[in-house]
C-alpha cells in the first residue's frame, strides 16, 4: 500500500511538472545551448583563418602595417574574452569585440584592392572564399540563436510556465542587441573580387562642323 501511494505521488508530480511546462523549458534551454555552441564554432572558424590571411597580405602589402596590426590585435582581444552567454554584460563585451574584429577585417580587405598581385594569389583567393563562407555561417548561426533565445524567453515569461521557471531557477536569457545587429549591417562591404569592372568612359563628342 505504501509503495502504491509513493508511486502515485511520483506519477502526480511528473504530471504536474509536465503540465506546467517543465519538460518544454528543458528542451528550449538545451536548444539555446546548442545554438550558442554553433555561434562560437563559427566565430572560432573565422578567428582560425585570420593568421594565414594576415601572413599572406603581409607578403604583398608590407606598408599596411597599421591595418594588419589592427586585425591581429582585434583577434587577440576576442581570444581573451571568457564569454558567458547567460550574463548580459559578458555577452555585450563579446559582441563589441567581435564587432571590432569584423570592422578590422573589412578595412583589411578594402586595402587589398590596391594590390593586384595579392588579389591574383591563389592562397589569398582561397582564404577570401573561406572567409566569405564563414561570415555567411556566422550570420545564419547568430540569426538562429536570436530566434531560439526569443522563443525561450517568451515561454518562461508565460503563465503558468513562469511559475515553474521561477521554482527551478530558469531566468530569461540575454540576447544579441539590436544596436549590435545594426553595427554589423553597417560595416563596410567586403568585396571578394566579384564586383564587375567599371564601365569604360564615354567617347568624346564629335567635333563641331567647320572645326
Amino acid at each position: 500500500m505504501r509503495l502504491l501511494s509513493r508511486s502515485l505521488l511520483i506519477f502526480g508530480l511528473v504530471a504536474l511538472l509536465a503540465g506546467c511546462g517543465y519538460n518544454t523549458i528543458q528542451q528550449k534551454d538545451e536548444a539555446v545551448k546548442a545554438g550558442w555552441s554553433e555561434v562560437l564554432n563559427q566565430y572560432k572558424r573565422r578567428a582560425d583563418l585570420i593568421p594565414n590571411l594576415v601572413k599572406t597580405v603581409q607578403g604583398y602589402a608590407q606598408h599596411e602595417a597599421k591595418v594588419l596590426t589592427d586585425v591581429t590585435n582585434a583577434r587577440a582581444k576576442v581570444g581573451q574574452i571568457q564569454v558567458n552567454a547567460d550574463d548580459a554584460a559578458s555577452l555585450q563585451q563579446f559582441q563589441a569585440a567581435q564587432g571590432e574584429l569584423s570592422s578590422a577585417l573589412s578595412r583589411l580587405l578594402v586595402v587589398t584592392e590596391n594590390y593586384p598581385n595579392l588579389k591574383s594569389d591563389q592562397s589569398f583567393r582561397d582564404l577570401q572564399a573561406q572567409l566569405e563562407g564563414t561570415e555567411n555561417r556566422i550570420t545564419v548561426a547568430r540569426g538562429r540563436y536570436i530566434e531560439t533565445v526569443q522563443g525561450y524567453n517568451t515561454y518562461v515569461r508565460s503563465f503558468p510556465q513562469n511559475l515553474t521557471a521561477k521554482l527551478f531557477g530558469y531566468k530569461e536569457k540575454p540576447n544579441f542587441t539590436v544596436e549590435n545587429e545594426a553595427q554589423i549591417s553597417e560595416a563596410p562591404a567586403v568585396d571578394f573580387g566579384n564586383t564587375p569592372p567599371p564601365a569604360p568612359p564615354a567617347p568624346p563628342p564629335p567635333p563641331a562642323p567647320g572645326n
